[in-house]
Order: C-alpha cells, then structure tokens, then sequence
C-alpha cells in the first residue's frame, strides 16, 4: 500500500530517472515528500518556464525524457513555453503539474485549469490520472510516448487527493523502447537513386540520434562522397571540419549552398521535419512536391508526406536507418565526388568571421578566439536573437551532444538549457550566448546555477534593443522605431549579486582576459560584451536596413 506520491517516484525510478528540475508547489507535496527518499536528484528552479527549457535540455543531450514537476495554475501555463519548444524540437519532456482535488473539479477552483484544452495542441499526449493505483500504467506509457516515433512532451495532470490516496497497484515496469528500421527493399530503391543521380545532398535534422549514429552516417558520407548539411539548430550531427561538411541549412543560410540545394536531383533528407525554418520558407524543397528527387527518412510515419511528397519514404529513426545503410557500399566512384571538397571549401569561406564592423567591440574577432580556444565537447547554449548568428554561422561544432538550442526560435532557452547541460556534464565547459532581451526573460535561473555550483559562462550581447525586431522594424517601417528599445542593468553586477563572478566588456581587446577569468573564477559567470546596435547581422549595419528599405 503506498501513495500516490510514492508511486510516481517509483515509476521514474523504473523508468531510468536520475534527476528532476522543478518549482515545487503545494499541490504535488505528496511526491516531494517521496523525492525525499529516492536517489533522484531534484533540481529547484525559480521559474517554470527556466525548469521545463531545463528538461528540455535533458531531453536534447541525452535522448531520454526530461522530467519536470511545476504547480497547478500559473505554474502550468509558466512552463507551456518550454513545453512548445519541446514539442516542435521533436524532444522527449515529461511534464507533472499538481491539479485540484477532486471534488473542486469544474468549479473553477483555485488554480484550476483544464490541461487537456490548454496543452491539446502544443503536447504529445496530455492526460489526468484519477485513479492512484493506475499510476504505473500512466507514467511508464508517459515514457513510451515521449520517446517513440517522432519524440514530444508528455503533460500528466496529478490532483492533489490522487495523490495523497493509498492504495494497492503494480510494481512498475521500465517502458519498452520502440524503433523502427528500414526494410531491404527501401534500402536498394536508396541505393538505385543514389547510382543514376548526378548531384545529391543530404540534409540531417530531428532528433533520435547518438554518437554512434552520428559516427555512421559520416562512414556513409565518406563511402559514398555525400556533400552533407545540417538543418537549423541541429548542427552538432555532423564535424563542421570534415571534408564533406556543406553548411548549415538554417535562417541566413549561404546563398551558395542554397543554390545546390535547389538545383540538387536528390535530396536524403534524413531524420527532420523540414519546416519553415530550414526550408528558407518552403522553397529550399516546394510543397507539396518538391523539384528535387527527395528521400524522406524519418522516424514517425505521420510526418512522411505531411508536408512534401517524397519519391521515397523510409519509416525508420536516424539511428537505424544509418545503422542499415552504412553497409550498402556504391558499385563504382560516385561522379560527383570531386564536387563535394568545393563545398566544404565554400562552407569555410562562409563560417571565417569579419573582423571590423561598428563599434569597439568587434564579435568577429570574439568568435575566432572561442574558436581557438573552447575544447571539442564544449557545449554552446542559446536562444533567440540576432546575437544568435554569431554562433550559427561562425562556431564550428564538431561532435555530439554539443548544441542545445531551440529551433522554434525561443527566446529565454540558453542560460537554463546551460544549466541543466553543466548539470548533466559537470566535466564539461559550457557556454550560454544571450542578448539583453533574451537574458531577462530566464536570467533569474543564474541563481539555480549559483545554488548547485554549476559554472557555466554566459556570454550577454548587450546592444540595448530587441534586435531582431528592431532589424525588421527598420527594414519594413524605417525611421519608426517603437517598442524596441530596452534600458539594462549592469549585467556584471548582476552576477555578483547572484553570488557568481561578472565581467563588462566594452572593447574587443578585453574579451579575452575576461573570459578566461570568468572561467578561472570557478563561479558561474556573466560576460556582458556591450555591443554598437549598429553591428546587427555580421555583414550589415542597421543603417545599411534602413536606407535599402
């Protein structure tokens, strides 16, 4: 006989669960309660919105869902933020929320929300468990779906007298994994398109990779001298330095890889969805058909011919289809081989960082000495905002489990994905890139880095606007600046106020010594550049987007 509390802790415990991240409410005190007693780690936010983005981030790194405990009402609809990045992202979260009691239900009680309405379109599978002993059933299928097909959020609604209940259920049992894998005749119709084409590209996206599937696909680049592309935000699945890397397929993508892109014949479009994003607005690849011969591989049957038409669908995750087709070997040299080196080369050309633009802060300069200077299995965290091309375009990723941003574009995501990323890799440096806007709308989880020692080293580009939307303000409406202007605190100061180690940069020259004492400092670390709003993109003013428009 036990709770409903204890048995949801028994629950994670079967499924694997090593850690939470939370802001605990008095509507789940049944399973605090219970946490006291188990090995899971449980990490207190200070807002629901920094602990779900930090499940997320657990999700993203490690492929199993991140679990997350917030309270009813306002706690539920703080968290929905990281909730949709999930869901869009294709990452495997697991959202508790403390609901009402029973007999309060539809009454509009305090807090009460109905979560299956509120989260019905922006989560995998929503449900309220009403009965304690069917607890076990719920949260291992929770697993089960987070994980399988196309990965997403799960919600469990959890009210308060469920929870407090004892009742008499089923141990636990840990979820059974689901995979899909291709069948040998998807894998020869593959290896027939692949002998009559001329100009072929991949394009890699999704998620349900690991390292060794990474690994694999580029023995298959290299055997059969694929030129290879990353979709947005997922460029940590292939070596930006190997000699078949092409460039990433994102926003601002090179105009030159565009160009291949579309005049390819074939396209192995393997593990993404191809959204808005990646596809330059659905003109990368038309929908619903698009020009090119395209090989969609995926790992949710759903998502095949949702969007484009493929020539050939292959229902299989990333990590199978890899598996499979890394032993199909081409019958003689590929001709387009000796075109896939000129695209690295181009890739090169395109990833080498100004060095002068306005101001006396040059982030080109910033970004060669990162380069130099952060290890392989550095883990770069961001959000959303101009400052983020910076990252995009000019840091060169070279392995797995090393990039954790989010492709729906949210803003807030970096400091709390670096603080779960430090939390999960504490051997590891980890780097969280901000603007000034973006800093603020989760910044206050510096003080959950602070509170478990973590020291990870956030880099604020202060330019003193929300950037991105002054950019196409100027650009659509110029001259006519409105609500974009923003007045900071002293990001430094903040730091220490925190308890952690700030720096202020106001000239290029300084950003290295400050960077390396904010990671000497052995505290979690703050280095605001102050940057001239007038070095928007890398290659363009804001006066040159004012006076083109």
């Amino acid at each position: 006989m036990k709770t409903g509390g204890q048995l949801i802790v028994d629950a994670l415990e079967a499924n694997g669960t090593d850690r939470i991240y939370c802001v605990p409410g008095e509507s789940y005190l049944a399973v605090l309660d219970a946490l006291h007693d188990s090995a899971i780690r449980t990490i207190v936010c200070r807002q629901e919105g920094g602990a779900a983005m930090m499940a997320d981030c657990h999700g993203r790194l490690t492929g199993k869902p991140g679990i997350c405990f917030v309270t009813r009402g306002p706690g539920a609809t703080n968290a929905s933020a990281g909730i949709h990045i999930a869901m869009q992202d294709s990452i495997p979260v697991i959202l508790f929320i403390g609901q009402v009691a029973s007999h309060a239900k539809e009454r509009e009680a305090f807090q009460e929300v109905d979560y299956k309405r509120f989260f019905g379109d922006i989560a995998k599978w929503v449900v309220e468990i009403d009965d304690a002993s069917r607890i076990p059933e719920f949260v291992t299928r929770a697993f089960a779906v987070a994980t399988s097909g196309r990965p997403g959020p799960v919600v469990i609604s959890l009210p308060e007298d469920m929870l407090t209940s004892i009742v008499e259920a089923p141990a636990a049992l840990p979820h059974t994994a689901v995979e899909t894998r291709p069948g040998e005749a998807e894998l020869d119709a593959l290896q027939e398109l692949l002998a009559k084409a001329k100009r072929p590209f991949v394009i890699l996206g999704g998620t349900r990779w690991d390292a060794g599937a990474v690994a694999r696909m580029r023995s298959i680049a290299e055997a059969w001298s694929l030129p290879v592309g990353c979709s947005f935000r997922r460029q940590m699945l292939f070596d930006h330095l190997h000699p078949n890397y092409a460039g990433d397929v994102g926003i601002g993508i090179n105009p030159k890889l565009a160009t291949v892109i579309k005049q390819a014949d074939l396209v192995l479009l393997i593990g993404g969805r191809m959204g808005e994003m990646p596809s330059s607005d659905y003109t990368l690849l038309k929908s619903p058909y698009p020009n090119q011969t395209l090989v969609h591989i995926h790992a949710d049957a759903g998502e095949l011919g949702r969007v484009y038409r493929p020539a050939l669908a292959i229902n299989a995750s990333p990590a199978a289809f890899v598996e499979a087709f890394a032993k199909r070997k081409p019958a003689s040299a590929p001709t387009w081989a000796a075109e896939t080196p000129n695209l690295h080369a181009a890739y090169l050309d395109w990833s080498t960082p100004p060095e002068s633009g306005p101001g006396p802060v040059q982030m080109g300069l910033i970004m060669n000495y990162l380069e130099k200077m952060l290890p392989d299995d550095a883990i770069l965290t961001n959000g959303a905002g101009n400052y983020a091309t910076w990252v995009h375009r000019f840091h060169r990723f070279r392995r797995f489990a090393t990039q954790a941003a989010p492709t729906s574009g949210s803003m807030g995501y970096g400091t709390p994905a670096a603080v779960a990323a430090k939390e999960l890799f504490p051997e590891r440096t980890v780097v969280a890139f901000a603007g000034d806007g973006c800093f603020l709308m989760n910044g206050q989880e510096f003080a959950t880095a602070v509170q478990y020692d973590l020291p990870i080293v956030v880099v604020v580009v202060n330019n003193g606007i929300y950037g991105t939307i002054r950019m196409h303000q100027e650009r659509e409406y110029p001259g006519r600046v409105v609500a974009t202007d923003l007045k900071n605190p002293d990001f430094a100061a903040l730091a220490r106020a925190y308890g952690g180690h700030g720096e202020t940069v106001e000239k290029t020259a300084d950003f290295a010594a400050a960077f390396e004492r904010a990671r000497a400092s052995g505290k979690p670390a703050i280095v605001e550049i102050r940057l001239d709003p007038e070095a928007i993109t890398p290659t363009r003013t804001m006066t040159q987007i004012r006076d083109k428009a």
